[in-house]
């Protein structure tokens, strides 16, 4: 136990959970913007995940050097070009999705909520049924039974039948469904822009501050191919 000491303030995180779907690169430009945002974040990075980052970007995650494997993952843009950013892991706190003792495993254990993202169709349907088979899904049912803001970016197309009842169960249960869909409005010239939109959106309904992409004003014409 640490505890909070007169004067301080308690460390209250994200819990970041990053799924087996494809779209890594829409958790690196959420992580990279809870960062900038002066949020802390606990990540939880699943097994399938790992195949996943490996194939979209050459990137073993490795526990014992996860912040040397989190730097270059947080460090590649979309388009897979290493060094394009920049980004401080001092407030990153990294579990292993094994840990089912880790502290995003009880309702007892600090934390402002839960983002999934990229979301597979097997973690959804993990976390709208209960299964807690891992600590990515532990963390979510413990996040809604404590009616925290869950918020699961589902990255699938086409959505079955089983998949859209799983949906709406968490919708149902409280969490806010964003699929990855990204919107052209906001005047998109690069792959970062639409992997930003998503993220953005991901924050958003997290209520987490952001400057990822140019907002609607209700006027037509504004994108930059316009200007």
């Amino acid at each position: 136990m640490n505890p909070v000491k007169p004067g301080e303030t308690r460390r209250t995180p994200w819990i970041v959970g990053v799924s087996g779907a494809s779209g890594t690169p829409y958790a690196a430009s959420v992580l990279r913007a809870l960062l900038a945002a002066g949020e802390s974040v606990d990540l939880v990075v699943s097994r399938a995940s790992r195949l996943t980052l490996l194939d979209e970007t050459g990137i073993s995650f490795r526990d014992a050097h996860w912040r040397e494997d989190l730097r270059e993952w947080l460090g590649r843009g979309a388009d897979g070009k290493p060094g394009t950013f920049e980004a401080d892991l001092d407030a990153v706190r990294y579990w292993n999705a094994g840990d089912l003792a880790a502290g995003p495993s009880s309702g007892s254990y600090p934390s402002k909520g839960m983002l999934i993202v990229p979301a597979s169709t097997a973690c959804v349907a993990g976390v709208a049924l209960g299964l807690s088979k891992d600590l990515l899904q532990r963390a979510a049912s413990v996040t809604l039974k404590e009616r925290r803001p869950l918020v699961v970016a589902v990255r699938e197309t086409p959505l079955n039948g089983q998949t859209l009842r799983h949906l709406v169960a968490l919708d149902d249960a409280g969490a806010s469904v964003v699929p990855a869909s990204p919107g052209f409005y906001a005047g998109a010239t690069h792959i970062q822009d639409l992997v930003d939109f998503v993220a953005g959106r991901v924050l958003d309904a997290a209520g987490v501050g952001h400057d990822l992409y140019r907002r609607w004003q209700g006027e037509l014409g504004g994108g930059p191919s316009s200007q």
